[in-house]
């Protein structure tokens, strides 16, 4: 029962920290202007092939969007704490998808041959993902895991 415990609290932690690292991802994205960088490049892939299924945003939806985002993720966090199977599959995807966001920030750098707008935040939201993803996965079943 006490390596659950730990588990879960592994996770916890590494829940909270990922979720910082997206504000502050997010609040690098801003700076840096990646949303008029993100918008040009889907409209650009959408004139080269033909179709690419990527919306473009206003800044105040892709802002509210990911502030309200992120406020949800805090919120779900006493979940997290009980560590339900449920929230450790919810947590350990958004995990692998924040793993895709930060790889596809820095693979972009290196493709330009020059740092992307929310490049030097990656590093950061990448260590942060792994161990969500590394906690999620290594929990362990109990009976916590029938409670959401």
């Amino acid at each position: 029962m006490a390596d659950l415990s730990v588990g879960r609290s592994k996770l916890l932690l590494a829940w909270v920290v990922m979720i910082a690292m997206i504000a502050v991802h997010v609040l690098d994205e801003m700076i840096s202007d990646f949303l008029p960088f993100y918008n040009q490049l889907v409209l650009d892939l959408r004139e080269k092939v033909g179709f690419f299924p990527a919306p473009t945003f206003s800044f105040w939806m892709w802002m509210g969007g990911l502030i309200g985002g992120i406020v949800i993720c805090f919120a779900l966090t006493p979940l997290v704490a009980r560590g339900s199977k449920f929230i450790r599959i919810f947590t350990t995807a958004l995990g692998v998808i924040m793993i895709f966001n930060a790889l596809l920030h820095i693979g972009m750098s290196v493709y330009y041959g020059q740092l992307v707008p929310g490049f030097w935040s990656s590093p950061f939201l990448l260590v942060a993902a792994v161990l969500v993803v590394v906690w999620g996965v290594r929990g362990r079943g109990g009976p916590a895991d029938s409670a959401i």
